[in-house]
C-alpha cells in the first residue's frame, strides 16, 4: 500500500532539478521517545511534509478494561501516563462516581487536588528537563532530577509505589494520609522545588542558545490549536485560557486562588514558558489545600462501595461475605453512561464509561491529551528544519502510552 507521503515524493519537483527525500525518523531514535515514527519528505534540511504513526506499547487500555471490575481498571490507567499516574487514577475514579452518583468526602477532595498538583509538577519537570536533553542541555534534567526524586519519595510514602500507583478507589481512595506528610510535602514544596526551578529559568529562560533554538519554533495560532483539538498547556501557549480547573471546576478547586498562564505565539518557547509557570500555581495551590484540609474520613460511608474494616471481616459473617463479594464481583454501578474530564498535565483526560449494570464496565473510551497533540505535530514542522523536529516534539510531551490503542 502507497499511503499519502509516498504520493507526494513523486510528485513533488524542487526548484533545483533536484528531488525531494523521504527519511524516517523514529521509532529507534532516542529523541522519539517511546514507539512514535515520523516519515518526513525534505528540501534539503526543510521539512515539506511530515507523516506521523504510533507503534503499539501494549497496553490495551480500553479492551483490557471489559474484562476487569470497575475496581481493577485502575491499576491499568496508571499505565496511560507513567508520569503522573496520580492524575489519572482521579481521573477515572470521578467517571465511575459520576455515574454512581457519589459525592466524595471533603478531605478526600483536597488530597485528590494535592496528588494532583504534584504529579503536575513532575510532570512538567520530566518534560521540560528531556525537551532539553534532546536540545543538548544536559544540565537542566539533572536539574529537576532532585525534586522530582523527592515527589517519588512522598507518593511511595503514600501508596507504597512510585511509578505505578492506583491510590484512588471509587469512592475515596487507598488510604488516609501518612502521619506527618503534608509536613513533608510542605518541605519539597518550600525547600526543594522553588530552587531548582530557578535554577533552570538561570539556565534558560536568557539563554542565547536556548532563544533562538525554541522562540519562533513550532509555532502555532489559537484557531489551529483549537480546531486540532489541543489542551493543556499547549493551547495555553497558544493563548487560549481554557483550563477545566477554572473553567469546569471539579473536586474543589473552585475554592483556591490561582492563575493560568498563557502565551502569545504557541511556539516552543511559549509552553516551556507556560510550564514553567504552571509549576509555580501548582505550589500556590497544594499550599492553599494543606491549609484548608479537613478532617474526616476519606472513603465514602456505604457498604456497596466501600470495604468493611478489616477488624470486622474476621468477626461479622456479614462483613465476611460484603468483602467476598466485592472483590470477587466488584462494585455494582448502575447501567448508564457518563463522561467525565480532568485537567490532567498534558490537558484535559476524559473517560466516557457505558454500563449495562454490573461488576465491571461494558465499555470505557478514554481522551487522552496527547493523542491530538500527536496528530498536530504535522502542522507544527511543516516548513521548519529537520532539527526544529526534535524541539517541538520535546516540548509537545508525548507520553506513548496514551497514544496506544
Amino acid at each position: 500500500m502507497t499511503d499519502r507521503i509516498e504520493i507526494e515524493a513523486r510528485s513533488t519537483h524542487l526548484d533545483m532539478q533536484a528531488e525531494p527525500m523521504l527519511i524516517n525518523i523514529g521509532p529507534s531514535h532516542p529523541a522519539t521517545h517511546a514507539t512514535l515514527r515520523f516519515k518526513a519528505l525534505l528540501d534539503g534540511e526543510t521539512i515539506i511534509d511530515l507523516e506521523s504513526e504510533f507503534g503499539y506499547l501494549h497496553r490495551g487500555f480500553e479492551k483490557e478494561s471489559e474484562a476487569a471490575t470497575w475496581t481493577q481498571v485502575i491499576p491499568y490507567t496508571d499505565r496511560l501516563n507513567y508520569v503522573s499516574p496520580l492524575m489519572n487514577n482521579v481521573g477515572y475514579a470521578m467517571a465511575v462516581e459520576k455515574l454512581c452518583g457519589i459525592k466524595t468526602t471533603e478531605r478526600c477532595d483536597y488530597i485528590r487536588v494535592i496528588i494532583s498538583e504534584l504529579s503536575r509538577i513532575i510532570d512538567h519537570m520530566v518534560c521540560i528537563g528531556t525537551n532539553m536533553v534532546d536540545l543538548g542541555a544536559l544540565t537542566n534534567f539533572w536539574y529537576f532530577w532532585k525534586p522530582r526524586e523527592e515527589v517519588y519519595k512522598l507518593i511511595e510514602e503514600l501508596c507504597g509505589q512510585r511509578l505505578t500507583t492506583a491510590y484512588t478507589r471509587i469512592g475515596g481512595l487507598m488510604a488516609d494520609l501518612p502521619d506527618g506528610w503534608t509536613d513533608r510535602v510542605l518541605a519539597v514544596c518550600r525547600g526543594v522545588i522553588p530552587e531548582c526551578i530557578a535554577d533552570v529559568n538561570a539556565l534558560l529562560t536568557k539563554n542565547r542558545i536556548f532563544i533562538e533554538r525554541t522562540m519562533g519554533v513550532g509555532p502555532i495560532a489559537a484557531k489551529d490549536a483549537v480546531a486540532l483539538g489541543f489542551t493543556g498547556p499547549c493551547l495555553r501557549a497558544a493563548g487560549v485560557p481554557l483550563d477545566l480547573r477554572k473553567d469546569q471546576p471539579y473536586l474543589v478547586y473552585d475554592r483556591f486562588d490561582f492563575d493560568v498562564p498563557i502565551g502569545e505565539k504557541g511556539d516552543t518557547c511559549d509552553r516551556y514558558m507556560v510550564r514553567m509557570e504552571e509549576m509555580r500555581q501548582s505550589l500556590r495551590i497544594i499550599e492553599q489545600a494543606i491549609a484548608h484540609l479537613p478532617g474526616g474520613p476519606v472513603n465514602v460511608d456505604d457498604p456497596r462501595f466501600t470495604l468493611p474494616p478489616k477488624e470486622l471481616v474476621y468477626e461479622n459473617i456479614e462483613a465476611l461475605m460484603n468483602h467476598f463479594k466485592f472483590i470477587m464481583e466488584g462494585i455494582q454501578v448502575p447501567a448508564g453512561e457518563a463522561y467525565s474530564a480532568t485537567e490532567a498535565a498534558n490537558g484535559e483526560l476524559g473517560f466516557y464509561i457505558v454500563s449495562r449494570g454490573g461488576g465491571g464496565p461494558y465499555k470505557i473510551k478514554v481522551r487522552p491529551p496527547c493523542f491530538p497533540l500527536f496528530q498536530g505535530i504535522r502542522h507544527l514542522v511543516k516548513g521548519q528544519m529537520v532539527a526544529d523536529l526534535i524541539a517541538v516534539l520535546g516540548s509537545v510531551n508525548i507520553i506513548a502510552g496514551e497514544l496506544d490503542r
